[in-house]
């Protein structure tokens, strides 16, 4: 399992579970995909926004997560070991707490947010942003680190994103899930 990407078989949550656990995978409709290591300002961004949205779920009815978090979303009612997309975005904030296990999620988190990696980008803005959309993420954001731009995309009532918005870093971003939440920048100015 050394390789970026496994293209053999299609493989499930069975296989997943089987790996080194010192290796990190994604599975998209039974594709593995290697995760590489991300740079420090990757995880500065999702160490800070994880911190900022950690203070303010404190005493509400949702729970956020960092990576390394399984999110597996089945297509229909399959058993986990037959489920074939198990994905573990940079930050999701789930409010369905009955889509928590002891394996981490099952179903759609309602507020992904992905940062970019140069080796991940094409995956996170189009097959996972395709992925998510016909799964139910009511928001995903993807953070450009280092252009320093946050797109936005929001599910509508005919449940697709159309198009998103995209935002600079300069000031706060809202976050429409919860609209007494903005996403404060001012750490970037350190970096």
């Amino acid at each position: 399992m050394s390789t970026a990407k496994k293209r053999q078989q299609s493989y499930t949550y069975t296989d997943y579970c089987q790996w080194p656990e010192d290796e990190r995978w994604e599975l998209v409709e039974g594709v593995a995909y290697a995760m590489t290591a991300p740079s420090r300002l990757h995880q500065d961004i999702v160490f800070e926004l994880g911190r900022q949205i950690g203070n303010y779920l404190q005493n509400k009815p949702c729970k956020g997560y960092t990576s390394p978090f399984d999110v597996r979303l089945p297509h229909k009612d399959e058993a986990d070991d037959n489920i074939d997309t198990i994905v573990q975005p940079d930050i999701s904030v789930i409010c369905d707490l009955s889509k928590l296990d002891k394996l981490g999620c099952r179903g759609a988190p309602d507020w992904v947010i992905e940062v970019l990696s140069p080796s991940t980008a094409l995956k996170d803005m189009n097959s996972k942003r395709s992925l998510y959309e016909r799964h139910g993420v009511k928001e995903y954001w993807i953070i450009h680190p280092e252009d320093r731009w946050i797109m936005v995309y929001l599910l509508n009532t005919q449940a697709n994103y159309g198009k998103p918005e995209i935002f600079g870093m300069d000031e706060p971003t809202r976050v429409q899930l919860f609209p007494d939440l903005q996403m404060d920048w001012a750490f970037m100015q350190e970096m």
